[in-house]
C-alpha cells in the first residue's frame, strides 16, 4: 500500500549524494576543485528549478571557499538552499559536506554562492516567485 507524499510547490532546499571515486580525484587523492564546482552548480540548478518551477541558468558563481580536502572513498553531500530572490535571480547557498562511511565523521569542506536566473520558454529572464520568510 502506498502513501501519498506531501507536495511542497516551492521547496527551497536540495540534497544530493555522490561517492568520490578515483576518477574524481587529483594526484593527491583529493577531489578535483572542478568536480566539486560541477556538483555544487548541479545542486544550485536543481534547487532553483524546483523553487521557480521554470527553466533556470547559472548567471555566476560567487565566492567559493575550499576549506577542507575531500578524499577518495568519502561520501559527499551537496546541500543547496535558495536564500534570496530578486526579480528573475535566485541566490543559492551551497555546501559540500564530506562523510567517512566507516566512522560517520562529517566535515564541511566547501561553501559557495550561486546566482541562477529564471527563464521563459524563449530564454528571456522571467519573474521568479517571491521567497516566503
Amino acid at each position: 500500500m502506498s502513501e501519498a507524499i506531501a507536495n511542497d510547490p516551492r521547496p527551497t532546499e536540495v540534497r544530493l549524494l555522490e561517492m568520490v571515486f578515483p576518477d574524481h580525484t587529483n594526484h593527491l587523492g583529493t577531489l578535483f576543485g572542478g568536480q566539486a564546482l560541477a556538483w555544487m552548480d548541479m545542486a544550485a540548478f536543481i534547487a532553483a528549478s524546483r523553487y521557480a518551477r521554470s527553466t533556470v541558468v547559472t548567471a555566476r558563481s560567487e565566492q567559493v571557499d575550499f576549506n577542507q580536502p575531500v578524499r577518495k572513498g568519502q561520501l559527499v553531500e551537496t546541500i543547496a538552499r535558495v536564500v534570496k530572490v530578486g526579480r528573475s535571480s535566485m541566490h543559492v547557498d551551497v555546501e559540500l559536506v564530506a562523510e567517512d562511511l566507516l566512522t560517520g565523521d562529517r566535515k564541511l569542506c566547501t561553501r559557495g554562492q550561486f546566482v541562477m536566473i529564471a527563464l521563459d520558454e524563449l530564454g528571456r529572464p522571467v519573474q521568479a516567485p517571491p521567497l516566503n520568510p
